[in-house]
């Protein structure tokens, strides 16, 4: 019985918060492969207006996400206080721009509160958790859902 308590207390996980439009969300920190500084983007013709462009990552040209617009919120004003969330995708890397990072998060997984049933989809398949930290709700993004299809990722 012991055993089980201790066992079951360690059995946390580690998320990267970071903001967003003002909101905080946060990623799981095995999704994560780096985290950069905003540089300067390639913008490529006819993309969708959440896709900013393309960086050079050591050699890889790997395509820049803007989260805010991806979210339907307001667009980011890029700038040399944001940071870039490396992360891969179908094995592919991707970039997603954020205002800044926050903290690392020990959580319990039975901390994190189911997203609440909307109206909208994209809300339920975007989000896959929510967490109560300092007062403050944080969302569990759900990197799958939010880059949906290896098409939408730059080959």
């Amino acid at each position: 019985m012991q055993l089980q308590a201790e066992a079951k207390h360690v059995d946390h996980s580690e998320f990267v918060s970071f903001t967003v439009a003002g909101q905080a969300f946060c990623l799981k920190i095995t999704q994560i492969r780096e985290i950069r500084r905003w540089q300067p983007v390639t913008v490529l013709p006819h993309a969708p207006a959440d896709v900013l462009g393309v960086m050079n990552l050591r050699g890889a040209v790997i395509p820049i996400y803007d989260l805010s617009a991806r979210f339907g919120l307001e667009q980011t004003d890029a700038s040399e206080r944001n940071v870039v969330i490396v992360v891969s995708v179908h094995d592919k890397p991707v970039g997603l721009l954020a205002e800044s990072v926050s903290e690392i998060i020990s959580i319990d997984p039975d901390d994190i509160q189911e997203t609440p049933q909307v109206d909208s989809r994209n809300t339920m398949d975007f989000i896959q958790g929510i967490i109560s930290q300092n007062d403050e709700m944080v969302r569990i993004i759900n990197l799958d859902a939010v880059i949906s299809s290896p098409e939408q990722v730059a080959q």
